[in-house]
């Protein structure tokens, strides 16, 4: 029998976090027992708080204490932006329950020295992820460098892009245009007039 999807590593690594976080799982446990459901529309997961603080699969018949609807199309800008993520759900059910569960979304943290100490020490963890920070650093400093160089070489050097100030000048220019021509042309038609 295969497991629900609440089971499968999503729970692990949840349980991981709070594991880590003490403060997190004091917020969940006064919530024990109770149960919420993450509803991505094609994706649907539910979760039960355990006295411990952690997330369990809940009883077939338990009741769902609250529902946290959201779009999976809005998941790019949850985690781009955590701390505003609830504005993009819908939330149906127990308000205190839902706002434990967005205090701890906001403050999880995945400590990632702690896990890598485990298997290569301390010192050789610390290493790896200023390796991996200083990495990812470089690649984000490196994609804004391309990206305003090819943005200049469409502007300046091939202008195939028109800076908005330029079509803002330009359409000026041209409503000042039409506006002479029509003063020139009923200085014509008063002119011609008897």
């Amino acid at each position: 029998m295969t497991p629900p999807i609440n089971f499968t590593p999503i729970t692990a690594a949840i349980n991981h976090l709070l594991a880590q976080e003490p403060w997190a799982q004091r917020i969940l446990a006064s919530h024990a027992d109770k149960v919420a459901c993450f509803d991505g529309g094609a994706v649907k997961l539910s979760w039960q708080v355990s006295a411990d603080g952690l997330l369990q699969a809940p009883p077939p018949d338990a009741a769902v204490n609250v529902t946290i609807r959201v779009n999976l199309a809005d998941l790019p800008l949850i985690a781009q932006n955590r701390e505003r993520a609830f504005s993009y759900v819908k939330i149906d059910g127990d308000a205190d329950f839902a706002n434990a569960i967005s205090q701890v979304s906001q403050g999880l943290r995945w400590d990632a020295e702690h896990d890598l100490s485990k298997l290569v020490g301390d010192i050789a963890a610390v290493r790896i992820v200023a390796g991996g920070n200083a990495l990812i650093a470089g690649a984000l400093a490196t994609h804004k460098k391309l990206a305003e160089n090819v943005a200049e070489y469409l502007l300046e050097e091939q202008p195939m892009l028109v800076r908005p100030q330029a079509v803002s000048d330009f359409t000026n220019d041209v409503t000042r245009l039409r506006d002479d021509l029509e003063r020139l042309a009923k200085r014509i038609n008063k002119l011609k007039a008897p």
